[in-house]
């Protein structure tokens, strides 16, 4: 689940569905969605859509469901396309793990951790408009504060079962970067 950051309203549900046919055609959304198609998780016409949400959330990947994105908390497309590549980092960890149970807080967390560090959730400039500023090591900082965030809403996973996932699995999923060669 993908923390929120948006302003003023949002989006319509037309408008945010454009958004994401436009994220559809960017290189990155592309490169995953191949992916996913060549770990055996074909992606509908249907995978992707916008909703109107009443939790203060960006979006959500959903087992056979697939990715929702929130109009109401959207207001531009680079805001849509980086929801859209955090949730298609989970629908690609839930795909190429045939034993993945969100309900386990260490897999939970785990694929948190990925998608923060390999979706460009954390790069220096948006941490800068979040209000977040600090030179050294804010990558990592911010990656393990949204995943705490994320975790929050996992009904299995209390804030100090979340917080010990995490620090146990930090280190094999900071350096799991399939489908990726390298961190983006």
């Amino acid at each position: 689940m993908a923390e929120t950051t948006a302003v003023k309203g949002g989006s319509t549900v037309e408008e945010c569905q454009d958004m994401i046919r436009r994220s559809l055609r960017t290189p990155m959304v592309k490169f995953l969605k191949e992916h996913l198609e060549k770990s055996g998780c074909r992606i509908g016409d249907n995978f992707i859509k916008a909703i109107h949400c009443d939790k203060k959330v960006s979006g959500g990947y959903v087992r056979g469901q697939g990715i929702i994105v929130c109009s109401n908390y959207m207001n531009i497309q680079d805001e849509v396309n980086q929801v859209v590549i955090h949730e298609l980092i989970h629908a690609y960890d839930d795909c190429r793990a045939a034993n993945l149970e969100w309900s386990d807080c260490a897999h939970h967390a785990c694929s948190e951790i990925r998608a923060g560090h390999l979706s460009g959730d954390c790069h220096y400039k948006r941490e800068l408009l979040r209000g977040y500023l600090k030179i050294r090591g804010h990558e990592q900082e911010c990656v393990r504060r949204r995943v705490m965030k994320s975790m929050a809403g996992n009904p299995y996973c209390s804030e100090s079962a979340s917080r010990d996932a995490m620090e146990a699995v930090w280190d094999v999923c900071y350096n799991d970067t399939k489908p990726f060669d390298r961190a983006p």
